[in-house]
């Protein structure tokens, strides 16, 4: 019996051993876990800080400083299109013609009786043998061989001869204002660019009839034209003439230097704000319209420089 009680305390004793033995070994595992995440939250802050300055300034949009739909006053038939999307024009650069057959044959009647001066020439004789006449009526009336009825006719002849001669002054000079007309009404046939830019969207087709809707777009791209929203807190911190630096948000762009145009005089109730206009020098069409930019106010890169940098967040233990 009491070797039985002592085998059975050996064993519950070599038991007890072998099952605190584990528990000894595996507990400074959770401390070394706990130790490696302490080095996360240091790199953080620079994250953070980064983000800021990347997304400083004030959001804004460039935008093409003219836009127009190139029209026409006049019905009639595309004849001929010069240009298409994305070329080049200059001011005054002929872009598309209409059908002018009529128009041109007009101009040439016009020119020809512009041209015709017979009825000058003629009146400017018959004004010279008036005066003749009145000057020999006048002297046979002193030496007493015509009658002054005689002399007064011959100067009635006169004034009428000269009225006729301004007739015909005045209907070559309207001649030469209907040429003026006709050859106007040839011009509108020809649609020209009202401003130096691009091509942005043709509209029409050879062959097409036109009547009331645009042919073309057009837009200037140098300069552009970078329109600014504002809150009210920063009125009066920018005047015309100023220059902000813009930055586009394109890759490997670098900012430019832009000058402020207008600002508006009423501050929008609704949202507390108000609108600026900055005019951005584009030369050889470098970045193109329609991109998005920050601009950089005057004391915000030091503001956001004093501004500090937001508290990491607390990393929790692993359980």
């Amino acid at each position: 019996m009491n070797r039985r009680r002592l085998g059975s305390a050996l064993v519950l004793a070599a038991a007890c051993a072998v099952g605190a033995a584990p528990a000894g070994a595996q507990a400074p595992a959770p401390a070394a876990a706990a130790s490696a995440p302490s080095a996360l939250p240091a790199a953080k802050p620079a994250a953070g800080s980064s983000a800021r300055a990347a997304r400083s300034g004030i959001s804004c949009l460039m935008g093409p400083e003219r836009v127009a739909d190139i029209g026409t006053q006049v019905v009639g038939v595309v004849s001929f299109i010069k240009v298409d999307s994305g070329d080049e024009v200059r001011a005054g650069q002929p872009l598309v013609g209409l059908r002018a057959e009529v128009e041109q044959a007009g101009v040439l009647a016009a020119e020809v009786r512009a041209r015709i001066d017979a009825d000058e020439r003629a009146a400017e004789a018959n004004l010279s043998l008036a005066r003749q006449r009145l000057e020999r009526s006048v002297q046979l009336e002193k030496q007493g061989f015509v009658s002054h009825q005689a002399s007064e006719q011959a100067r009635a002849e006169e004034a009428v001869a000269a009225q006729k001669l301004e007739q015909a002054r005045g209907q070559k000079l309207v001649s030469q204002r209907e040429l003026g007309v006709v050859r106007a009404q040839l011009a509108q046939r020809t649609l020209h660019s009202p401003f130096d830019g691009i091509v942005v969207e043709r509209f029409v087709n050879t062959g097409e009839r036109v009547e009331d809707k645009p042919l073309l777009r057009v837009a200037m791209l140098d300069p552009l034209r970078v329109e600014l929203v504002l809150p009210a807190s920063r009125y009066g911190s920018l005047r015309e003439g100023d220059s902000l630096a813009v930055q586009p948000e394109l890759p490997g762009v670098a900012a430019v230097q832009a000058r402020v145009t207008r600002i508006d005089k009423m501050i929008d109730g609704a949202s507390n704000t108000f609108r600026a206009r900055l005019s951005l020098p584009n030369p050889g069409h470098r970045l193109p319209a329609g991109a998005r930019c920050r601009v950089e106010m005057p004391g915000a890169a030091a503001a956001a420089a004093a501004a500090p940098a937001p508290a990491p967040a607390p990393q929790q233990r692993p359980a």
